[in-house]
């Protein structure tokens, strides 16, 4: 996109033109939908989906397998997960059951299956998130160099290419460090979806560093840890406002050059609560779809909410799908 005008005069930012084939380096999905082929392109991968013991979960498990995303390994209470089934008019087939009696007991063995290798992913299921996260976590062989953090991937129909925000989930007001590595995990979410080199905007209320608003002091550190590659694979600029972000028209009233302005598509928010306000002002007012992953774990988690569709569901299978392959480039998967 760029800015143009209309027979008016006026600004508009209106894309400029969509060719039928685009370079490596420009190519950015622009709907869920395109990662769910990315991700069957590939076949599917074991995915521990943890307590499906309700329609919504047990749908969403069993859809992301019929459509060659996961091979689904339910872990849960056997007994409600059948009776779910039953409720919901679903045919478990021959997916394999993991008894477990509780939600602890349940995200506890998805987490040894992960260590141990025999599964490539894990997938909330009807549980709540800090059950998961707290057996993640507390296994110190689910770590990585990095902090965990929360990547949502977001569809927006206004906007021309997918958004990332990170992180609205997990970090509840992250220091730098960990703001560093909810940057690079983000990065690398885009980089496993075939973005070559993602544009990231720092985000706060001012594109000015100000030393009372900490947010900006801290983008601004980011990006220097990208002019000096501590943060690599990405064009990296902050701090920007939101019209300033994803605005080209914003960007040029207010004469802001830069490679991300007004084309960003990962949004780094200053901390949990504004991030999750951003991704249901999107989710409720302006209709998007949404995904979710945690990422800088030994394997990629989804994390879906109560509320989510089963192709929101879906997609975030197939997040998970994506990040397996590029963690095991060189692994012939079964």
């Amino acid at each position: 996109m760029k800015v143009m005008e209309d027979g008016a005069g006026q600004v508009t930012d209106r894309p400029t033109e969509k060719p039928t084939e685009q370079s490596h380096e420009s190519w950015r999905p622009d709907r869920l939908e395109r990662l769910e082929q990315l991700a069957r392109d590939l076949g599917p991968v074991k995915v521990a989906v943890v307590c499906p013991e309700d329609g919504p979960s047990l749908t969403g498990a069993l859809e992301s397998q019929a459509r060659g995303l996961i091979k689904a390994i339910l872990v849960g209470d056997e007994a409600k997960i059948r009776h779910a089934a039953d409720e919901a008019g679903l045919d478990l087939g021959d997916t394999p059951i993991i008894a477990a009696a509780t939600p602890k007991k349940a995200a506890k063995r998805a987490v040894e299956m992960a260590v141990a290798g025999k599964v490539d992913g894990l997938k909330k299921g009807a549980l709540k998130t800090n059950i998961l996260m707290g057996a993640v976590i507390s296994e110190k062989a689910m770590r990585t160099e990095r902090r965990m953090s929360h990547v949502f991937a977001i569809d927006v129909e206004s906007y021309a290419r997918l958004l990332f925000v990170s992180d609205a989930a997990i970090n509840i007001r992250p220091d730098l460090t960990t703001l560093r590595d909810i940057t690079s995990n983000a990065i690398d979410l885009t980089h496993a979806l075939g973005i070559a080199r993602p544009k990231v905007a720092l985000l706060s209320a001012s594109e000015n560093i100000n030393e009372d608003i900490e947010s900006t002091i801290f983008a601004a550190a980011i990006c220097k840890m990208a002019d000096r590659g501590t943060i690599v694979g990405a064009d990296v600029d902050g701090p920007l406002a939101m019209d300033l972000a994803i605005s080209p028209k914003a960007a040029a009233i207010k004469g802001i050059v830069s490679n991300v302005a007004g084309q960003a598509d990962i949004l780094i928010v200053p901390d949990l609560v504004s991030g999750n306000i951003l991704v249901k002002d999107l989710d409720h007012l302006a209709y998007a779809e949404t995904a979710g992953i945690v990422m800088g774990a030994k394997v990629p988690i989804a994390l879906t909410s109560r509320a989510d569709t089963v192709a929101q569901r879906c997609a975030s299978a197939a997040l998970v799908r994506l990040v397996a392959a590029a963690q095991r480039p060189a692994e012939s998967e079964a």
